[in-house]
């Protein structure tokens, strides 16, 4: 697996992934995540302009793409319930894969924990449990309840990579 900054020609593909996405959340217990053709092209190219979207390549082909963000996000300053810590962290946000590469999305947490030194958030829809189920599997640890800008609640995780007998152990 290759992880690069997405780039204007890679849209078609990018907005095809989000495309099955949405469909398999609503024909998966999901209707109300992503809702309204979220996240649309709008949304992507301000990601790319801010130099946080991320295509995940497995063999030439985009199999993959979430937006990673480092620095506060707005949404995770009101917890209902208590963060692992108050460490710097970075955000990973609109992550889908195409669902066609066993343990992508643990290969991409995997990379984002390393760029990040270990210190990861993230969020997801309470009807999403495929989610729910991969970031539990990897090692994030749920935290509460946050609220979206529109006011949404969403199931809040954060991962600390464990350090064991001096080296790092990446859980998942």
């Amino acid at each position: 697996m290759d992880i690069r900054h997405a780039k204007p020609e890679d849209m078609p593909r990018l907005l095809e992934l989000y495309d099955r996405a949405r469909h398999f959340m609503h024909t998966s217990g999901n209707p109300n995540q992503w809702t309204g053709g979220y996240p649309n092209e709008q949304v992507l190219e301000a990601d790319m302009r801010a130099g946080n979207l991320y295509a995940a390549e497995v063999d030439g082909a985009i199999e993959g793409v979430f937006a990673f963000i480092g620095g506060e996000d707005p949404t995770y300053r009101r917890i209902d319930g208590q963060w692992l810590n108050d460490a710097p962290y970075y955000t990973i946000h609109r992550i889908t894969t195409s669902g066609r590469v066993k343990g992508l999305s643990a290969q991409i947490f995997d990379w984002c924990a390393r760029q990040a030194g270990g210190s990861l958030r993230d969020d997801t829809h309470e009807d999403n449990a495929p989610m729910r189920h991969v970031l539990e599997k990897f090692g994030f640890v749920y935290c509460g309840t946050i609220y979206i800008a529109d006011g949404s609640p969403r199931r809040a995780y954060q991962y600390m990579e464990k350090k064991k007998s001096g080296e790092n152990a990446m859980n998942y």
